[in-house]
């Protein structure tokens, strides 16, 4: 549902984070249902469809527990010459920084225990972000994590350049329509161990 009136969108951050309990469940029991191949095929289909010029900067996301493997692809991109980024959460309200991965690339654990390379990893700009999310639809709107970061990055990095958000989940994360305003940013696609699905604009 989109809030246009003044009460719904005050009433927005309430049926959201009413929302996110009963999709934090709805993951974990996806995540339990999956083939252990899930991560191997979602793969497979961000490179068979997910447009990738030689070198293109890709960031993913060191999975947490019950979000979808990301490390199959990272490793995939990285064999095939692509730098890879990893979030950095600095503080509420700012948006999120990038760090390069590689296979032998060290971790610590960040703000959110989010797990990213140190201080000493470069920084870098990704024209491509594979993004986490709680549930998503077919209009391409994701339900985040509360703090807003990734819809802050994404329409940042897309006022000074293309820049592709591919949400990244299981296919029993879509829901019907997820609430959604003005500041909430649409994804490009949506890969999922099921299939990849491009959203029209």
């Amino acid at each position: 549902m989109v809030m246009t009136d003044t009460a719904s969108l005050s009433d927005l951050p309430a049926i959201k984070a009413a929302m996110r309990h009963e999709m934090a469940e709805r993951r974990r029991d996806a995540a339990a249902r999956a083939a252990p191949s899930a991560g191997e095929i979602a793969r497979n289909h961000f490179l068979s469809s997910i447009p990738l010029h030689d070198g293109a900067i890709v960031s993913a996301f060191w999975p947490l527990p019950d979000e979808f493997d990301t490390r199959p692809l990272m490793y995939a991109l990285h064999e095939r010459g692509h730098p890879i980024g990893l979030p950095v959460v600095e503080k509420r309200g700012l948006p999120l920084r990038f760090r390069i991965w590689a296979p032998d690339t060290p971790l610590v654990r960040g703000n959110f225990n989010v797990e990213t390379p140190s201080k000493e990893s470069p920084e870098c700009v990704p024209e491509i972000l594979v993004v986490p999310l709680l549930a998503f639809d077919r209009q391409g709107y994701r339900l985040g994590y509360g703090g807003g970061f990734y819809d802050r990055t994404i329409a940042g990095l897309r006022a000074i350049g293309p820049t592709l958000a591919v949400g990244y989940a299981y296919a029993g994360q879509e829901i019907d329509a997820v609430p959604h305003d003005e500041t909430d940013a649409q994804l490009d696609w949506i890969v999922t161990e099921r299939d990849a699905l491009r959203i029209a604009r």
